[in-house]
């Protein structure tokens, strides 16, 4: 059950690093007050995630999802780059999130 809360933590921390390019610098009333719910909501239950998994197994997965789905949201929303040597990258952090999985 840790697990799911701490995959539906990272989905949330996506949801709310890409709101902030959504935000203007905070200067939007709504997506400023869903961006701070989410970071809110991540937050929450990133805590709950770790009352049962290790601290640095629990963050570092947390991050790693929030990173690959905030760069992957920027190429899809911001027509970020979509290099090679990029999505090789963003490969490497997703074996390095199951590795940490795996090795919990």
């Amino acid at each position: 059950m840790a697990w799911i809360v701490l995959l539906l933590a990272g989905l949330l921390e996506v949801a709310w690093a890409t709101g902030l390019k959504y935000t203007d610098g905070f200067t939007r009333p709504l997506p400023s007050i869903l961006t701070g719910a989410a970071i809110v909501g991540s937050m929450a239950l990133l805590s709950l995630a770790v009352r049962t998994l290790p601290i640095g197994t629990a963050y570092g997965v947390w991050v790693g999802i929030g990173t690959v789905g905030a760069a992957i949201a920027g190429i899809v929303l911001f027509d970020e780059s979509a290099s090679v040597a990029r999505l090789a990258f963003l490969g490497l952090l997703i074996v390095a999130i199951i590795g940490l999985k795996a090795t919990h």
